[in-house]
């Protein structure tokens, strides 16, 4: 497919416009980075590998009921999606303590949380993407009451689809973020991506704390083995038939 105009470069993609205003054209990275771009570095093929993830969790959540942003792959690191306006606002479900919620907490890593944790951080990186409560979202007028009810909804739907699935793949979704956008009709849509850059994925049953790591957290703490973890997600998501 036609690259054309060049309209918005992220961390980890790069987004063109396309001969129909309505669709625009991902393109995805092999750059990687963590601790809000403070590390950077490269994952070969990751590109490929995320958009193929992307794609594959993007049609299974589709059927069952959520809408979302993709249309379709003219290539293995390109996705045709459609175009929304992307609200500045990540969505983070949590499902056993890791990251940040253990640092801020002091809730020891690997607990099983009684329900799945949904919070809201602020999409900025000069602020450092902070977590913001509902009263202080509602003041800055980042969306409506209405909005962020919709927002927790489909964000449970979307980690009780997403654990059904991994389970298959003898996978653990530790936690996972993702970002939703407004299209032409006022549609809430989930876009951008669910890949290992977004989500802790542990292999389940795997006891080490280092070996069982098949997303982000291998570039983020050095672990290495960073590409054959992300195809290993890759190949076990495309072993569950659609």
């Amino acid at each position: 497919m036609n690259r054309h105009r060049q309209i918005y470069e992220g961390k980890a993609k790069i987004l063109y416009a396309t001969d129909d205003p309505d669709v625009l054209l991902a393109y995805f990275k092999d750059d990687a980075t963590a601790f809000n771009a403070q590390k950077r570095g490269t994952i070969v093929g990751k590109g490929e590998i995320n958009c193929q993830i992307a794609a594959h969790l993007f049609r299974e959540i589709e059927a069952q009921g959520i809408a979302t942003h993709y249309i379709d792959c003219p290539a293995a690191d390109e996705m045709r999606v459609k175009a929304v306006q992307i609200m500045p606002i990540e969505v983070v479900v949590r499902n056993i303590a890791a990251g940040s919620l253990c640092q801020q907490t002091g809730i020891a890593l690997g607990t099983i949380l009684p329900q799945p944790l949904v919070e809201f951080f602020y999409k900025n990186d000069a602020l450092g993407d902070p977590l913001l409560t509902r009263d202080r979202l509602l003041l800055m007028e980042l969306a409506t009451s209405a909005q962020l009810d919709i927002l927790h909804a489909k964000a449970i739907q979307i980690n009780h689809i997403l654990q059904n699935f991994f389970k298959q793949c003898a996978i653990t979704l530790v936690d996972f973020k993702i970002e939703f956008g407004v299209d032409k009709h006022q549609q809430i849509l989930l876009a951008d991506e669910i890949s290992p850059d977004s989500c802790r994925l542990w292999l389940t049953g795997e006891p080490d704390p280092d070996l069982r790591v098949l997303d982000k957290d291998r570039f983020r703490r050095d672990l290495g083995n960073v590409e054959d973890a992300y195809r290993a997600v890759l190949a076990r998501v495309l072993g569950v038939r659609e």
